[in-house]
């Protein structure tokens, strides 16, 4: 696995990748993908971060793991690659876009679009072995991931982040709440969102109106 990421996010993530930690993670990385199937492909480990450069970056929204089914991964949370069949957690969050702003379902799932306007689509691990849920958790990607947001944090102002679920609600400690939007809810998955956790959060409605507030360009969901 090399390291290539968006020049914007090199600068700022520089010191992380010269931690041991880090080298550790590339080595077990690499062995993985070298002696089985691992998802994203290896040119998309990184693609939340060329997508979304460290300037342009508005909104935050948090995942746990790479979907592991063949093709299906992009390097996007809750992404999946034009013409893939779309998975349950992201055929909730497009029922609520359509209710909360009125968008029609889409065709694709694939979510570069709203990655290209600043919304940072960030797994806490960026790798999975095929088949195999988690099976690349607590290898490194974790304190990797956790630097990102703190570095979002600390650098920037203004960042709506979008914490979806148990998981992603704990990375709260990592954000500055006195300079930045934090909105959450239950995750968008069935078990989550047929308990009522979900539905009705209007998280993209309300993204745009802070946004608006603030100057900036509203997201095209």
């Amino acid at each position: 696995m090399n390291v290539s990421i968006h020049p914007s996010w090199q600068s700022q993530l520089q010191s992380e990748f010269q931690q041991p930690y880090f080298n550790s993670l590339v080595q077990f990385v690499r062995d993985e993908y070298s002696s089985t199937t691992c998802y994203p492909k290896a040119n998309m480990i990184f693609a939340a971060f060329d997508h979304s450069n460290f300037e342009g970056t508005k909104v935050v929204i948090i995942g746990q793991d790479p979907y592991h089914g063949p093709d299906q991964a992009n390097g996007l949370c809750f992404s999946v690659k034009d013409g893939i069949r779309h998975p349950p957690s992201l055929i909730n969050i497009f029922k609520e876009i359509e209710t909360d702003i009125g968008k029609p379902y889409p065709k694709s799932g694939n979510l570069e679009e709203w990655a290209d306007q600043g919304v940072l689509l960030l797994n806490a691990t960026l790798t999975v072995r095929a088949h195999s849920a988690g099976s690349h958790q607590n290898k490194g990607w974790e304190v990797f991931t956790d630097a990102v947001i703190r570095k979002l944090s600390v650098e920037k102002e203004g960042l709506v982040f979008l914490l979806w679920g148990g998981f992603a609600k704990k990375k709260i400690a990592l954000i500055d709440a006195s300079k930045h939007h934090i909105l959450t809810s239950g995750h968008p998955s069935p078990l989550s969102a047929n308990r009522g956790l979900w539905f009705g959060n209007k998280h993209f409605s309300k993204s745009n109106e802070l946004l608006k507030k603030m100057g900036k360009e509203p997201i095209n969901w």
